[in-house]
């Protein structure tokens, strides 16, 4: 039996996925948690084989939630499931210790098979997503973001989405000194001098939206 942990802002949509991973044999959902915090708790509790985990969460995200359990247990098995299809995400997140990465475009099948897949120790990308991957190591784009550590990362993402330095250090638990030794280290990788461009990179790379 695959025990399994969802992780999913929606509790809608985590009622959906567990009804899906149900119906099929040797599966069972013994978890669940709508943001890092409680994934982190919830995974100490329950020590599930894999944990399924959406990437755009209120708080730490996904990214940090996947960098944290990695941190806990090197050995957690986590299987990305992101409405994010581009190569910066995928990237980060098997920085940060993913062991697979499928879109919520996907198949249901193919969810079903990348959980067996990444329970069996084997890494498991979807098709849309092993292309996007494929290409930008052939055509050498792969970025400036791709130079960023997942905690860099996600300290990006919230200062392009125009989050203070001190609301930053509240949600990650740092110090605001330490937030803006980051700020500094993240244009100096992304070859930035204002936070202006730190958007423009980031609405480029389509690590946010336009508002």
């Amino acid at each position: 039996m695959i025990r399994i942990m969802l992780v999913d802002d929606h509790a809608v949509v985590r009622e959906g996925y567990r009804r899906l991973i149900e119906k099929h044999g040797g599966m069972h959902v013994v978890a669940e948690a709508a943001d890092g915090a409680s994934a982190y708790a919830q995974y100490k509790q329950h020590q599930p084989d894999i944990v399924v985990l959406d990437l755009s969460m209120p708080g730490k995200g996904g990214i940090e939630a996947l960098r944290q359990l990695r941190q806990w247990d090197d050995a957690a098995k986590v299987l990305v499931f992101s409405m994010h299809e581009n190569a910066a995400y995928a990237v980060q997140a098997f920085q940060a210790g993913a062991r697979g990465y499928i879109t919520k475009s996907s198949p249901p099948s193919l969810l079903i098979q990348a959980i067996r897949d990444v329970a069996s120790g084997r890494r498991a990308i979807g098709p849309d997503m092993s292309e996007t991957l494929a290409a930008t190591h052939i055509d050498g784009d792969r970025g400036p973001i791709d130079r960023l550590t997942p905690r860099e990362f996600d300290i990006f993402r919230m200062l392009a989405d125009a989050r203070s330095g001190d609301e930053i250090a509240s949600t990650l638990n740092l110090s605001a000194k330490t937030v803006a030794n980051y700020h500094y280290i993240i244009k100096s990788k992304l070859g930035v001098t204002s936070d202006v461009e730190l958007v423009h990179i980031a609405l480029k790379y389509r690590i946010i939206a336009p508002s």
